[in-house]
């Protein structure tokens, strides 16, 4: 079993020029028709919603801490923040703790900072050094992050050449690192965490090459599923969550007098399958992933990972895109979220830029969509927008990682064009471990670099709940990104934090996970409001 599936895949070459070349320039030499049609089809800024009293004096304290970095970086950590919704377990993890796991695992670290098994034989050291010996620590930092990588280079390939590195280190400990994942995200006042790692992968790889590629999909899917090969594949994966989760609750103490705070999080899992692979392996992982998802609870969607930008991804971009259509006309209980539109001008030839969104949407029936920074490069991106909007299709937007990979960020990244059209937008750290960041850095920087308030803020974080995975109906009535969050009409006499007294609104909370969780954060809210209020 391997959790690493940002594993090394020959690259494409670009040409360098393009790489150098700001999206600014590059519309400019665009003929004027050829352009995006921002404007002409620009729709007007939904007005800014009325904020009630307690939210204008915590919005009023916000801006009095701007200029305090101590203050303000215990403003955004204490800011309920619903879930992160787009998160890969390997890349989650803390560097310093990844290389503890590997000192106790006995592994090695060689020549290119990559861990191996023991014994440590020529040009290896033992991991272990890395607790007395704080140059080769940080060494190994350098090379399993972000950590001081220059800021003027091209992250792209450092980023995603550090899974290989740590690789040998995530597979083993499933448990321990949700663990370490989940102090942070409690740590950071969220109440949920989608997480995604590959199950059963190895299984999976001998299943795809025992059966061969089959263009009709159809008969490809009977194959897969005959003699029971495919529900031998969702107990292997089922087993390997037990074992994760006896770890876990192991690590946490939960059930004990020591229980930590994590053993509270709802957790559930994405199954990856890596775009990178042959397409009888990424049909075969994604119909594992969504039959799994309709048969254990704790597993949800299924999302499709590794660089959308390498030969083999592009090559085959049109084709997943069908996989997953048809799939979740056999699986219709199973979630879909989508990495798409990962991709800029100079990372990929023009022609790339044009459709990967739109397919995911159209194609593939995604629920979420992962980045989709190259949306205003797609043809017809206004319509696409709308679709979204209309049908409540999510972005997940990670800032940090969207900077560091495709060095994007501000004026250039799609935020405020996404919100302009009414697509609900989730903020995400993606691989935060990687990244050296957390959930509280990348709402800080929503709010200075898009000039936000509390108000939408806190919209933000509910929007994590409200386009979360999650089972059951929703507090809030009709489509909030578009009307408002206003309680559904069971719940709307009611006051967050204090005892529920509707005989409607207490069904609708026993029986929801969903709202359950997003009465919970209104309860945190108005906690946090009162304590901000104070100043």
């Amino acid at each position: 079993m391997s959790l690493h599936t940002r594993s090394s895949v020959p690259r494409r070459v670009v040409p360098a020029v393009l790489g150098t070349l700001s999206v600014l320039s590059l519309l400019s030499a665009l003929p004027a028709a050829a352009q995006p049609a921002r404007a002409a089809a620009r729709p007007a800024a939904p007005p800014p919603r009325q904020a009630t009293a307690a939210e204008a004096r915590t919005d009023a304290y916000l801006r009095s801490v701007k200029d305090r970095p101590a203050a303000l970086r215990a403003f955004f950590r204490q800011l309920p923040k619903g879930g992160d919704l787009h998160n890969h377990l390997s890349g989650a993890v803390s560097t310093d703790y990844l290389i503890e796991l590997a000192a106790e695992d006995g592994l090695c670290i060689d020549a290119t900072m990559t861990a191996v098994a023991p014994p440590c034989g020529p040009g290896t050291r033992p991991a272990a050094d890395a607790r007395t010996d704080r140059a080769f620590h940080d060494a190994i930092v350098r090379a399993w992050s972000m950590q001081d990588f220059p800021p003027d280079e091209n992250g792209h390939d450092h980023f995603f050449d550090t899974f290989g590195k740590f690789g040998e280190v995530t597979w083993r400990h499933r448990g321990k690192l949700l663990a370490q994942v989940a102090d942070t995200v409690v740590a950071n006042n969220q109440s949920y965490l989608e997480t995604m790692v590959t199950p059963a992968s190895d299984g999976a790889k001998q299943l795809a090459d025992q059966v061969g590629w089959d263009a009709d999909l159809t008969a490809l899917h009977r194959k897969l599923a005959a003699g029971g090969k495919l529900d031998k594949l969702v107990a292997d994966a089922r087993k390997e969550a037990d074992d994760g989760d006896a770890e876990f609750r192991a690590t946490e103490h939960c059930g004990t007098a020591e229980a930590r705070p994590a053993c509270g999080l709802t957790v559930r899992w994405i199954s990856q399958a890596s775009r990178g692979s042959s397409p009888v392996r990424v049909f075969t992982q994604l119909d594992l992933g969504m039959r799994l998802a309709e048969a254990d609870s704790r597993f949800v969607a299924v999302n499709l990972v590794q660089p959308e930008d390498w030969d083999s991804s592009l090559e085959n971009y049109s084709l997943q895109m069908r996989m997953v259509g048809y799939l979740r006309t056999v699986y219709p209980k199973a979630h879909v979220t989508l990495h798409a539109g990962e991709l800029w001008p100079g990372l990929v030839k023009p022609e790339a830029l044009k459709f990967h969104i739109a397919e995911a949407v159209d194609v593939a029936h995604t629920q979420r969509v992962g980045h989709g920074v190259d949306l205003v490069h797609e043809d017809n991106w206004q319509r696409t927008a709308r679709t979204m909007a209309a049908r409540q299709i999510a972005v997940e937007v990670p800032f940090s990682s969207n900077a560091q990979i495709l060095g994007v960020k501000g004026a250039e990244h799609p935020f405020t064009t996404y919100r302009r059209y009414g697509v609900p937008v989730v903020l995400a750290t993606d691989d935060p471990g990687v990244s050296r960041i957390d959930i509280s850095h990348e709402y800080q920087y929503a709010a200075a670099t898009y000039g936000l308030g509390y108000p939408e803020l806190k919209d933000l974080a509910r929007a994590s709940l409200q386009y979360a995975f999650l089972p059951g109906a929703s507090l809030w009535q009709g489509n909030p990104t578009a009307q408002g969050y206003h309680p559904v009409a069971a719940c709307r006499a009611e006051r967050p934090g204090q005892p529920v007294h509707s005989a409607a609104c207490r069904r609708l909370l026993d029986g929801s996970a969903r709202a359950r969780l997003e009465w919970r954060q209104e309860a945190a809210f108005a906690a946090f409001e009162r304590a901000h209020a104070r100043g």
